[in-house]
This record gives C-alpha cells, sequence and structure tokens, in this order.
C-alpha cells in the first residue's frame, strides 16, 4: 500500500478465536475490550531468569484446552505500570508478540496477567484495535470464520441448522 494511503478498517466482533504464531497458540477465545489501552495475555508464574550477564522473562501459558502450560522465554520485554479493570494500578511485564486476525500478522504489545478467574484469556485493548478494526458487538468470530475452510464453513451450517 503506497505511503499516505490508509487501509480500510476492518470489522471485528466482540470476541474471537486468535493466533500467536510466535507462541504456537491458535485459535484461542479473545475479548475485544474498547475499555483497556493495552491488550493482555493470560499467563502464570511470570519471573525473571537470570543466566550469567543475561536476564530474560520467564512466564507460562495455558494451552487452550486448559489442560497443559507451555513455558516460554523471552529477551524483549518491559515493566509498566498497568490500571486493571478495577481501576488499581499494578505492576506487569509486557512482551512483543505476532497476532494473527483477518490473514493479517500484527505484532503488539501485550501485558502478562493472571487472567484464571475471566472468561477470556486474551484480551485486545485499544492500542492493538486501532486504526485497524471497527468493533460491532452484535458479531463474534469473524476472523476465525474468515479463516475456515469451505469444508469448515458448510459443516458448520450443517451443524447451526440441526440446532
Amino acid at each position: 500500500m503506497k505511503a499516505g494511503v490508509t487501509r480500510p478498517k476492518q470489522v471485528i466482533g466482540m470476541t474471537d478465536l486468535v493466533d500467536f504464531p510466535d507462541l504456537g497458540l491458535f485459535d484461542v477465545q479473545a475479548k475485544v475490550d474498547t475499555g483497556a489501552y493495552t491488550s493482555s495475555l493470560h499467563c502464570k508464574d511470570v519471573c525473571l531468569v537470570r543466566s550469567g550477564n543475561k536476564v530474560q522473562l520467564s512466564f507460562e501459558l495455558i494451552d487452550k484446552t486448559g489442560d497443559e502450560t507451555i513455558r516460554y522465554y523471552s529477551d524483549e520485554f518491559s515493566q509498566r505500570m498497568i490500571r486493571n479493570s478495577f481501576g488499581v494500578a499494578e505492576k506487569r511485564y509486557v512482551i512483543k508478540t505476532r497476532i494473527t486476525l483477518f490473514g493479517r500478522s500484527i505484532r503488539a504489545e501485550f501485558t502478562l496477567a493472571d487472567r484464571e478467574q475471566l472468561k477470556n484469556p486474551i484480551l485486545l485493548g485499544r492500542k492493538l484495535l486501532r486504526n485497524r478494526f471497527v468493533v460491532d458487538v452484535s458479531v463474534k468470530n469473524l476472523s476465525y470464520e474468515a479463516k475456515a475452510t469451505p469444508r469448515q464453513k458448510a459443516m458448520k451450517k450443517v451443524s447451526d441448522l440441526q440446532k
């Protein structure tokens, strides 16, 4: 696309199933939250690991089945104050990783937070949405449906008709 030409905004629903190719996670449930500035990723056991002069961020992500955790390490991270959903400021680690929506790979920042008590392990905030998406809360899983194969789409229609 030429410089100065903006791409039309894509409609995204209230929730979607998203992919994190760098983390090997696919079809993870995400909630679109225009009230949140920064996006958030559910994880556990976040800590710094020192190896000689090198410091890495270590954290566990939960497999989408919820049964298995996978340990990740990152050399690129920061820490900042984030207001949680209750308005309380807390210090969180932030990583950059790619998320795939509508076939587009987007490098974005995600805070690492324990979202175990919340329904969706991923929160997509305004910083990721801005200038890319328009939110329509009456629909869901638009990105996921766009990537489905014709066979998967046909199977879903049959399933919907049987309900």
